[in-house]
């Protein structure tokens, strides 16, 4: 072992011993009054700030030097948190009849309501759960797929630029199913983190775990579910109309390959790993003789931008609104590129180690589009935690888990010709003849994500409640994808499959209604933001870089954290205190009546034939 991974070790040994003897701290039954709870809320405060600390340094030390020994020392951090936070939230309940001033019973709540994962009172199935948690989420960044004893191994990175760039169905189709064996060997691992995550949500007092997600949400969690479903409801057309245009065009590359008589589309030819977004193969789908308006990847590797220069441009526009510089441990101590040394999780992730300026990210960056956009949506977090430091330990936080995912893609937005000019990314600015090209690019990222995002937790919320036990993760993993997104398996389910587990948010045990939610906002947000801008130009076109006013705005919200019911933090951006994807329409409209079009043309083509 080299002297750089014993110290990381070390550090974990430290780190996890400090959590553990946190969490075992004795708690005192505090006196069910004002007075008590308000102690009880001062030391929950001291201790919730510890223990962020705590697990935040032991998980950034795991995921970028991933080995058996940094897993477990995690593992026991993270168990640590997890058990300190379920013995709070269950203090906090203790409280739930007690009349208390607004603001703490908001922070009793914010207890009660802050876990993703519940830990058994029984040690050892705390600890259980803690190590399978760890374990799975090591092993999906060890995955590898080797396609024959004589060939290299393919990591996921290796396997996306396949997915996102051939042409070729069966290369394809190979890179989409190496990388699916990747978790069927932690499936049942999976299984039994399930019964372990209910049994520590039923003695909090919730039905299951995906109760225990839904009740976070400033509304009853009986209507959370309704909500999800009333917004994408307001996005299906649009999603209907863009997922025929991207089948009938495929059909024209692939022939049979890509037809079936179901009308579903095959999941490995939509250019990513999840068919989650399809921008890698808008060269297959735009228009005949259409300019592509901009080829941004190109700009970049034409003039040699670095992944810290990538990283550079995005401070930069945050930077153009008002924002304060990223401190200079942030350059110091993030991780920008893949290591040649060590396995890492690459998946894009951004931290707050301490609840004050040491925020950081950490990606394998490659030189494209993809990862530009991506920075600036990493940033936006780094930029929300920054911009709420200064509030009590229980507000740091986005005022849902949506608007912490919807900061940075509502700035992703802005990266508009205009902005890319003004930055010297671009030479000159397309005319509105390539505004559909510009807008069919847009809407292969985000309105192609809209079912994703919204079907992930609906499979989960179904295997928290025992609607499905392992034998059929994969079936009912299917059903939703080809109900909300029309798409299809490529190839036949294998017995013990786990394709649901291929996905990082699953092995890691992220929710996912935040990335639906942030679809939703982020697109609300703009439309705020380019109001309180002036700008009154088409939605699609207008950029908010340089303007302090919009930047003034955004940046009130962002320092309410969670102090506030999100309804509130909605209404002091946008002036509405309600979700809303009429947006999302308004920016898509002229594309939706343009897909409609060839839509139809190619309806009364088939007929004539």
């Amino acid at each position: 072992m080299t002297i750089r991974a014993t110290a990381w070790v070390a550090a974990v040994v430290a780190l996890a011993a400090s959590a553990a003897a946190l969490a075992q701290a004795p708690a005192p039954q505090w006196p069910l009054t004002g007075e008590g709870a308000a102690a009880f809320v001062a030391q929950a405060e001291t201790q919730v700030a510890r223990s962020n600390i705590l697990s935040n340094r032991a998980s950034w030390i795991m995921e970028n030097f991933i080995t058996e020994d940094t897993e477990a020392l995690a593992a026991d951090a993270g168990q640590a948190a997890n058990e300190l936070a379920t013995n709070l939230a269950m203090e906090a309940a203790r409280f739930d009849a007690v009349a208390l001033v607004p603001e703490l019973r908001r922070k009793l709540d914010l207890l009660k309501r802050s876990l993703v994962v519940a830990a058994p009172k029984d040690p050892k199935g705390s600890e259980e759960l803690a190590r399978i948690l760890a374990s799975m989420d090591g092993e999906y960044g060890r995955g590898k797929y080797c396609p024959a004893p004589d060939q290299p191994c393919l990591n996921l990175s290796d396997l996306e630029k396949i997915i996102g760039q051939s042409r070729d169905p069966e290369a394809l189709r190979r890179a989409w199913s190496g990388w699916h064996r990747v978790s069927p060997p932690y499936r049942d691992r999976y299984a039994r983190f399930v019964e372990l995550a209910n049994q520590g949500a039923r003695e909090l007092g919730y039905a299951d775990a995906g109760a225990l997600w839904r009740s976070s949400y400033d509304m009853p969690e009986k209507d959370f579910a309704p909500e999800m479903e009333r917004l994408w409801q307001q996005l299906k057309p649009l999603y209907q109309s863009l997922h025929a245009y991207v089948r009938g065009r495929l059909q024209d590359r692939y022939g049979a390959a890509a037809t079936r008589p179901d009308g579903l589309i095959p999941a490995h030819l939509l250019g990513n790993m999840w068919s989650q977004s399809w921008d890698n193969i808008y060269p297959l789908l735009a228009p005949p003789g259409a300019g592509q308006g901009y080829d941004l990847t190109a700009a970049l590797q034409a003039r040699k931008v670095g992944a810290r220069d990538i990283v550079k441009d995005a401070e930069g526009f945050f930077v153009s609104l008002g924002f304060d510089p990223l401190p200079d441990t942030f350059w110091k101590r993030s991780l920008f590129e893949k290591p040649r040394d060590r396995e890492v999780v690459c998946h894009a992730s951004a931290w707050d180690l301490d609840d004050q300026l040491d925020v950081r990210i950490k990606m394998c960056i490659t030189t494209d589009a993809e990862h530009f956009i991506t920075a600036h949506h990493e940033l936006g977090h780094d930029f929300y935690f920054l911009s709420y430091r200064g509030l009590s330990p229980l507000y740091r936080n986005g005022a849902n888990d949506g608007f912490h995912e919807a900061i940075g893609d509502t700035i992703a937005l802005s990266v508009t010709p205009e902005y890319l000019k003004r930055v010297g990314l671009a030479d000159t600015v397309p005319g509105t003849d390539s505004d559909i090209d510009l807008l069919l690019r847009k809407a292969l990222e985000k309105v192609a994500f809209i079912p994703f995002g919204y079907l992930v937790d609906q499979w989960r919320w179904k295997v928290f409640a025992g609607e499905v036990g392992p034998q059929d993760y994969d079936r009912l993993w299917w059903d939703l994808r080809a109900r909300y997104q029309g798409i299809a398996r490529p190839e036949p389910a294998e017995p013990g499959g786990f394709d649901a587990g291929a996905k990082y948010h699953v092995a890691g045990n992220v929710p996912y209604a935040r990335y639906f939610l942030a679809d939703i906002l982020q697109f609300q947000f703009h439309r705020a933001l380019c109001r309180a801008a002036g700008y009154t130009g088409p939605l699609h076109r207008c950029s908010i870089y340089g303007n302090k006013e919009a930047g003034a705005k955004l940046r009130a919200m962002l320092a309410l954290g969670e102090s506030r019911p999100w309804q509130e933090a909605l209404r002091s951006m946008t002036g509405e205190d309600r979700m809303d994807a009429s947006a999302i329409i308004d920016y898509f409209a002229p594309l939706k009546a343009w897909l409609d079009e060839q839509n139809a043309a190619r309806e009364r083509g088939a007929a004539r034939h």
